[in-house]
């Protein structure tokens, strides 16, 4: 099991994977900022989550973002919440 996860920890997680998939650095990456308007299409935002769920299985085996709940992950923020509700991540 990983050490406990925090929400620092959760927002570089998802920062690192945006910034790779977007090949940029993440300082130029803001958190409030939605995805679109940071370069991000569907098929990046696809392979966000994907990247999520396989950085995020190390802390909960078997996490998944539900198909039904990306339309309201619009910012690194919105995302940080959602996976932080999910995991119960203080």
């Amino acid at each position: 099991m990983a050490d406990a996860l925090t929400r620092d920890a959760l927002q570089g997680i998802v920062l690192t994977q945006l910034a790779e998939i977007l090949e940029t650095s993440t300082d130029s990456l803001a958190v409030d900022v939605p995805f679109t308007d940071l370069g991000a299409d569907s098929l990046a935002l696809i392979e966000l989550v994907e990247a999520l769920e396989e950085a995020l299985s190390s802390y909960a085996e078997g996490f998944r973002i539900d198909d039904e709940d990306l339309e309201a992950l619009v910012t690194v923020n919105d995302a940080v919440n959602y996976v932080a509700d999910r995991l119960q991540v203080a």
